[in-house]
């Protein structure tokens, strides 16, 4: 099974953020994860791992709640 953690800047207000991502992947792969993890960060951060892959990296892309969802979708093994 896949976990996901969602590291987040808790001083920077990021949490709408992750939230809106956690839903997303919950929604669209539910049982397929085993975790979506919220994790409090700092210094801007704001980045999605997928069994501890960087998938999503807010320094280095365009955030993008639908395109986090397909970053994520091979390590559900869900098909396209």
């Amino acid at each position: 099974m896949t976990r996901v953690e969602i590291e987040y800047c808790v001083p920077c207000g990021m949490l709408n953020r992750a939230q809106d991502v956690s839903r997303a992947l919950l929604e669209q792969f539910g049982e397929g994860l085993d975790e979506v993890a919220l994790v409090t960060g700092e210094k801007g951060a704001f980045v999605v791992r997928a069994d501890d892959e960087v998938v999503f990296d807010k320094a280095e892309d365009e955030y993008d709640v639908d395109a986090i969802v397909r970053a994520v979708r091979p390590y559900v093994g869900a098909t396209p």
